[in-house]
């Protein structure tokens, strides 16, 4: 699964369409007693991870292969599983089959190694969370915006958090296909919106409306996030970000992609839920599900005219 994708051969692996769509919904599934969505949570375990000291390359698969993993199980996650009585082997083989649920089309060899950190082993030990991660976890983000057109506000909004995590789970899973440094490239997207911890974002229309205050204020507040970190941490981060301006690099083009992959997703899983019919959830989803019940449930709503 790779390509130069500088002639015409495709941009982008679509075979991960699938994958990257269902991943999208993390940054919606929550759950009782816990603060956030998976991935806005999963966003402050990896800074977490990072100011304690662990490598990036670490990090980046290590939460990679939570997210994998909690597509499809959610909050089932290894503390649960522990915490309910299931040794660490018998947890991990529970978020193996939700990783392998979901992964069939990923890199063979980025697969492997993603699997292999499901294991049961020690676990990093977190350093102090930054100010900006949870300022970005309150920062909403936009919307659809246009100069000169109103925006559209689609609700509830994402927040900054939950974007960059899942762009860099995202640029982790693109990077083979790109030939690019998946650690680079969650690193750098993890800390791409650092100027959007204290700067509000009004979207396209607003940077457009900065006009030239814009690359300043960016600076300013990107610097103010960057100065939260010690080295060598901030420096790994300016090094990883130094590919964020174009596609010139392997890197650059995996961050994009998934950049792009997620800003647009995000927009399709409303529209997404607003063109869902009854006789879709009822008939392609089995709402009504099979069971020893089912007969009766479908009398009970044929009798009451539901739907």
């Amino acid at each position: 699964m790779s390509s130069d994708n500088q002639g015409s051969g495709p941009a982008a692996p679509e075979a991960l369409r699938d994958l990257l769509v269902e991943m999208n919904d993390l940054k919606r599934v929550r759950s009782a007693g816990r603060t956030g969505s998976i991935a806005e949570r999963l966003f402050a375990q990896g800074w977490g991870l990072l100011t304690g000291g662990t490598p990036p390359d670490d990090v980046a698969l290590d939460i990679t292969a939570t997210t994998l993993a909690a597509t499809r199980l959610c909050d089932l996650d290894a503390a649960f599983l522990t915490a309910a009585g299931l040794s660490e082997e018998a947890a991990s083989a529970v978020l193996v089959a939700g990783f392998d649920a979901v992964t069939g089309d990923l890199d063979p060899d980025l697969r492997a190694r993603l699997r292999a950190r499901l294991a049961p082993r020690p676990a990093g030990q977190p350093g102090p969370l930054p100010g900006f991660v949870g300022a970005l976890a309150q920062q909403p983000r936009a919307g659809v915006t246009c100069p000169g057109r109103a925006r559209i506000l689609l609700e509830p909004p994402e927040n900054h958090a939950e974007h960059c995590l899942i762009v860099a789970a995202y640029g982790v899973c693109l990077s083979p296909f790109y030939r690019a440094d998946p650690g680079t490239v969650f690193l750098a997207a993890m800390a791409h919106h650092f100027h959007n911890a204290a700067m509000p974002d009004a979207g396209f229309t607003g940077e457009m409306l900065l006009g030239d205050h814009l690359g300043p204020i960016m600076a300013a507040t990107t610097a103010w996030a960057l100065d939260e970190l010690a080295e060598p941490l901030r420096g790994q981060v300016e090094r990883a970000r130094a590919v964020l301006p174009d596609d010139a690099t392997a890197e650059g083009r995996a961050f994009h992609a998934a950049d792009c992959i997620d800003r647009v997703l995000q927009i399709a899983q409303h529209l997404r839920g607003a063109s869902t019919t009854m006789g879709m959830v009822l008939d392609e989803w089995e709402l009504v599900h099979a069971g020893p019940v089912k007969g009766f449930h479908d009398r009970v709503l044929a009798d009451m005219r539901i739907p």
